[in-house]
């Protein structure tokens, strides 16, 4: 199987700093709790690695002196060492209590605020990104400032401040002390800088690649039904091996650099440290502090070689969790492009009609689908638009709803620009069915209440009633709270189209998009679900996408797109009669064949010119002639006018 090229893109300098400004935000909005939580264990580092330590020191130099050391002078040193020791870990308990509740605050708040970013999202970034990768971004996002603030607060924060605590020591003791001291951890330092950044390279690599292996398996658990159906299990466990292998080759170059280049040359240097240390204290010892003064230097050269030994432990955790947030971070670089005014307008529309005026788009990177595209739908009429594959029916609904912006133009409802509309306002003047309903992994009520959430049982049911769900319902494990599984796979087609259009029942909002809202049902059902959307477009404003043309035979008008623009307009009859685009695709579904190059003879009406045949305002039509009903397979199968 070919591998997917689609890759997580390596987080650049921008990325990182970003991640590492909304941390630094939640700690300052938190900074009640994280100010203690940061600086206590650097309190209590103090305590245990050098005061203490101290105290031994001072007992050492005694013993050595030629007073030598008695109980009752040995007494303060020991049972200061003890209180030093318990007042440590008295710190460090309250410490850790306001860090737990410093990182849950932070991780919920990120979580949340990770999560608004992807909803503020244009719907075209989640069409180029795979679903697992972003999910496993945005967790990470949260979850990694767990990491962050540890690192921060154990290896960065709680080393360094005692580290001041014990250079000032050290001068007191002798001033050379702290000038080795520092010489050698800048040493380390400059010579380490320049490896660690290399290794950053190979962490970005490495991250990468952990996206591209949740993108995989996210896209092939999604797609099961697919892989069974075409017997690829074993070519996708084949791509997922190749994907964890590249996964864990990257993860080991990373990880051996840092062993065998970054701590193969701060091992030697901190071995270099501890001998430095004992050689001045021993050369500068003062008078009567011999004893004291080496085992000094020791415990703190020790305590400070060990900081430069972990330094690329240090480095390496800290890199990680920035890292990984940078992963999401790099998404919100760039913003999205349909956004609410700055001084957006209250919704107050004069009617329901709608107007694309010289109306341009294209997607971003290709040719314009429309270029100046006038339309007009007045308020209250069933409109339906039908032409080839292609010509813009869709993306004339899409753009209707705001799922992206145009690029010149306006589109008007009753009177109002929508681009001056809040997007929750616009959209919650539209019920929306659209090609291919989505379903929630939540029960079916809720699948059906999610168009109106605040809604009673009662007017549930009744949406329900309407749009012919209750028929299938009852017959479902658990009726209405049965599970329909992700993206709605424990339904048939049939059965999530008539759940969509429940939603869009339910919504009862005066302007109806349908878009091939009927396309999944069987002839019998359809017939059912027609009547009920006429009676649901009953004074409404409704544009009615379709490619079967007698779902819509009976609008008031039907405009016909090819290519982004409207060819023709009018009612069914009046396209036949005229015997141009849309009555040759008219002949085409009825008579089962697609030569398009077979005109009608002027002033003929095409093959199927008639009625449709399904339920339609006001009143059921008559039969389609004989020779239409004996059509094609297509007929049959309900690809053409049933």
């Amino acid at each position: 199987m070919a591998a997917t090229t689609t890759q997580a893109p390596t987080p650049g300098r921008s990325a990182v700093v970003l991640a590492l400004r909304h941390y630094g935000r939640e700690l300052l909005r938190l900074r009640r709790l994280a100010l203690p939580a940061l600086l206590l264990p650097a309190v209590g580092n103090i305590g245990i690695r050098y005061v203490a330590p101290l105290l031994v020191a001072k007992l050492a130099g005694q013993a050595a002196d030629d007073s030598g050391l008695t109980l009752s002078s040995a007494m303060p040193y020991v049972l200061g060492f003890g209180v030093v020791l318990l007042l440590a870990e008295t710190v460090w308990r309250i410490a850790q209590h306001c860090l737990n509740r410093v990182e849950a605050l932070g991780m919920e708040h990120l979580y949340v605020s990770g999560m608004d970013e992807l909803l503020a999202k244009d719907v075209a970034f989640f069409h180029g990104n795979f679903a697992g990768s972003l999910t496993k971004r945005v967790l990470s996002f949260g979850k990694r400032f767990e990491d962050f603030v540890d690192t921060v607060t154990y290896r960065i924060v709680g080393s360094l401040v005692p580290l001041l605590f014990g250079a000032v020591v050290l001068w007191h003791y002798e001033p050379m002390l702290v000038a080795g001291l520092l010489l050698m951890i800048v040493l380390t330092v400059v010579s380490a800088a320049p490896l660690i950044r290399r290794r950053q390279a190979l962490v970005n690599d490495r991250e990468a690649a952990i996206a591209r292996v949740s993108g995989h398996v996210a896209d092939s658990l999604m797609n099961m039904e697919t892989i069974r159906a075409f017997a690829a299990e074993r070519r996708e466990a084949d791509e997922h091996r190749r994907r964890v292998a590249e996964s864990r080759r990257l993860a080991l170059r990373s990880w051996d650099y840092g062993n065998l280049r970054v701590d193969t040359l701060i091992a030697p240097m901190s071995v270099l440290t501890n001998v430095l240390g004992l050689l001045v204290a021993i050369a500068f010892r003062g008078s009567g502090q011999g004893v004291e003064e080496i085992v000094v230097a020791f415990t703190y050269y020790s305590n400070a070689t060990q900081i430069m030994f972990e330094f690329n432990q240090i480095y390496r955790r800290l890199e990680s969790s920035v890292t990984e947030a940078a992963q999401f971070t790099e998404l919100l670089l760039d913003p999205p492009t349909v956004l609410d005014a700055t001084e957006p307008e209250p919704v107050a529309p004069r009617d329901t009609g709608i107007r694309f005026e010289a109306v341009t788009f294209a997607h971003a990177g290709a040719k314009p689908i429309f270029e100046g595209l006038d339309l007009d739908v007045p308020g209250g009429a069933r409109i339906g638009l039908v032409g080839r594959s292609g010509g813009g029916k869709t993306t004339l609904t899409r753009l209707l709803l705001r799922m992206a912006d145009i690029d010149a133009g306006r589109v008007l409802i009753g009177g109002q620009d929508i681009s001056r509309l809040r997007q929750a306002d616009l959209r919650s003047l539209i019920a929306y069915v659209p090609q291919e309903p989505a379903m929630f992994h939540r029960s079916l009520r809720d699948n059906i209440a999610f168009a109106r959430p605040g809604a009673t049982d009662e007017e549930i049911h009744a949406a329900a009633e309407a749009a012919h769900v209750t028929e299938f319902a009852e017959q479902l494990p658990e009726g209405f709270a049965t599970l329909v599984g992700e993206r709605g796979v424990k339904l048939s087609g049939g059965q999530r189209q008539r759940v969509a259009l429940a939603r869009a029942v339910l919504r009862d909002a005066p302007i109806l998009l349908l878009d091939e809202a009927t396309s999944a049902l069987d002839s019998e059902s359809e017939i059912l679900v027609q009547d009920a959307l006429w009676r649901l477009m009953d004074g409404r404003t409704a544009l009615v996408v379709a490619h079967r043309l007698s779902t819509v035979a009976g609008m008031d008008r039907l405009v016909v797109l090819d290519r982004g623009n409207v060819v023709e307009q009018g009612t069914h009859e009046e396209l036949l009669e005229a015997g141009r685009v849309y009555a040759k695709l008219w002949q085409h579904q009825s008579g089962g064949f697609l030569d398009e190059s077979a005109e009608p003879a002027p002033g003929e009406a095409p093959p199927g010119a008639g009625p449709t045949g399904l339920p339609g305002p006001p009143e059921p039509p008559a039969p389609a002639p004989d020779r239409v009903r004996r059509a094609s397979p297509q007929a049959r199968t309900g690809t053409g006018p049933a």
